[in-house]
């Protein structure tokens, strides 16, 4: 549960780093993307991952 939880955090912490970094960013881009893009990974790949990982340990 930890891993899926320190995997999560980067939904929060992506807008706020590139509206630092990069102060012109669409932030109508970058936040639906950081959902659209990295949770269905997160969830089809990655949980098996670390489940395994998990598992193994």
């Amino acid at each position: 549960m930890l891993a899926i939880l320190a995997a999560s955090a980067s939904y929060i912490a992506v807008p706020a780093a590139m509206k630092i970094a990069v102060p012109k960013a669409n932030p109508g881009i970058f936040i639906p993307m950081a959902l659209a893009v990295t949770f269905p990974i997160n969830i089809t790949i990655g949980m098996p991952i670390y489940l395994s990982i998990i598992m193994n340990s």
